[in-house]
């Protein structure tokens, strides 16, 4: 469990470096990633595995935290565990957007860089047309409604994280940026692809994570309101 042992010396070297001003570099620079992110070829071409990707976004993750435990003074738990829902969610996209779906001999495969291959950057930027283009139904319905139901739990988690998020409008928006930055950082790998339709379905995900979310809250106020006129 090699990737457990990156992220618990992530973790000491910025525990040892709080009233530093360090960056997510220095952070990975001290941070033992091979084999989780090696070269494959001399030069061109490199793998990233499912572990390095989900240590370094960890790490990013805990600097940031730490970085304003440090402004604040104080570390309010019961808020960083409600955090750590939105943690969970990112971490769960990280896996399903960047990394193949189908798993070989038990293991996630890698996320592969080849600048042979690079280039063009692969974009589909007209809605609906390419929605469609699989070879079977089995992968047409995974890709839209694998889409949708991967960002439901954004819109329900963003209202419960950010209170200021109080709004339909406001929670679609977050929750499309989300999708627009995975689509970015999809960008360099030859593997993925980065598509308007899947922007289009994760929104709709997130607005049916929210729907799912102001259900559970209005019930939920019926219910106090019964339960205050009853007594």
């Amino acid at each position: 469990m090699e990737w457990l042992t990156s992220i618990r010396t992530a973790i000491d070297y910025m525990e040892e470096h709080l009233e530093d001003n360090i960056s997510a570099q220095d952070v990975a620079d001290r941070v033992y990633l091979s084999p989780l992110l090696r070269a494959v070829e001399a030069g061109n071409m490199f793998e990233i595995s499912f572990f390095a990707a989900e240590a370094a976004f960890t790490a990013i993750w805990l600097l940031v935290r730490i970085s304003i435990w440090i402004r604040q003074k104080s570390i309010d738990w019961k808020r960083e565990a409600v955090l750590a829902l939105m943690y969970i969610n990112l971490a769960v996209i990280i896996r399903f957007v960047l990394f193949p779906r189908d798993l070989v001999d038990g293991h996630i495969q890698p996320l592969v860089f080849d600048m042979a291959t690079a280039f063009p950057l692969r974009i589909n930027p007209i809605p609906l047309v390419h929605l469609f283009d699989y070879d079977n139904v089995r992968d047409i319905v995974w890709n839209v409604i694998g889409n949708v139901a991967m960002f439901i739990p954004t819109g329900i988690v963003l209202p419960i994280v950010y209170r200021r998020l109080n709004s339909l409008w406001k929670v679609a928006a977050v929750g499309a940026f989300i999708s627009l930055c995975t689509e970015i950082l999809q960008l360099p790998f030859p593997s993925r692809a980065s598509d308007v339709d899947d922007l289009i379905l994760n929104t709709l995900g997130v607005v049916v994570g929210y729907g799912i979310f102001a259900m559970f809250g209005a019930c939920h106020h019926e219910k106090s309101i019964n339960e205050f006129t009853k007594s």
